[in-house]
């Protein structure tokens, strides 16, 4: 099979000097997680849903002076730009994808024009395909990094960015998971504040004149947001006894990159990474 079988096309491409507000925009309605940027007709580099979230919680002056949506997308692109040519194979994409750390590619002719684009999700779609045997448990999965519904976005994007991970599982009080963040629902919250701080909500409070009054007075306070305000739920899960290639099914019909797998409580996460890594040892 070669890279032009499984390849997405259209290319959803953006200019540099445009907003990230453009860029998050796009990857909404088209339901994507990147985008190519194009300069004198000739890629130059991407911008994912990834970089927009490292983004959120930054304290360069350059991003407290306006909000993250006014912001030109050359400041937050990857640049180095790897591409990869419609007649390589699966592999040699697997290759690249872990060699680089990467989870995407453009894909071009031989004029360096941009006809397709090749991520992870294209791989999970293709081993989910395969006639293998091999189960969640056989692959190395990854632990799971998991945050309370209340915590603030703040600490879910300290916690991610230590751990070097794009997604968590929400536990309740008693450590049942019940929601998951990603770099989705992280770059696609609507940034509110004038000042280009992370986002809050209002709360209405009741408040007594006195201890021994009746009377009371209502009023409105800011908070940040929590986990529990931007998750995505209910939680959908994998045994760690399915098959690998079932659970990647599961992925591809709910359109996601990296689903919890249980086994006794939250056992970790499998995630497009993994699939690929895989697909190296085939």
């Amino acid at each position: 099979m070669k890279i032009r079988e499984i390849m997405s096309s259209p290319v959803y491409v953006v200019s540099p000097d445009e907003t990230v507000a453009r860029a998050r925009n796009l990857m909404l309605r088209h339901k994507i997680g990147r985008l190519v940027l194009i300069e004198n007709n000739k890629p130059i580099g991407i911008v994912t849903k990834k970089d927009i979230s490292r983004r959120l919680d930054q304290a360069e002056p350059q991003w407290r002076r306006r909000p993250i949506d006014n912001i030109p997308i050359r400041q937050v692109m990857t640049e180095s730009l790897i591409t990869i040519y419609p007649d390589a194979t699966p592999r040699q994409l697997a290759e690249l994808m872990v060699e680089n750390n990467i989870g995407g590619l453009p894909v071009v002719n031989n004029k360096d024009e941009v006809i397709g684009i090749v991520t992870k999700w294209d791989m999970i779609r293709y081993f989910s395909e395969l006639p293998l045997e091999i189960k969640v448990k056989d692959l190395n999965i990854e632990p799971a990094i998991t945050v309370h519904r209340h915590h603030t976005i703040s600490h879910i994007l300290y916690e991610l960015d230590t751990n070097s991970s794009d997604r968590a599982v929400v536990l309740e009080d008693n450590n049942k998971p019940v929601g998951i963040i990603t770099s989705s629902n992280l770059s696609f919250t609507e940034m509110k504040s004038k000042t280009g701080n992370l986002p809050q909500k209002e709360i209405k409070m009741t408040r007594k004149e006195s201890h021994a009054g009746n009377k009371q007075n209502r009023y409105i306070r800011e908070v940040p947001l929590v986990a529990e305000d931007i998750m995505s739920s209910p939680l959908i899960t994998v045994n760690i006894e399915d098959l690998a290639t079932s659970a990647a099914g599961i992925m591809v019909t709910e359109k996601i990159n990296g689903v919890p797998v249980i086994g006794n409580g939250v056992m970790g996460i499998l995630t497009g990474e993994n699939i690929v890594r895989t697909i190296l040892t085939l």
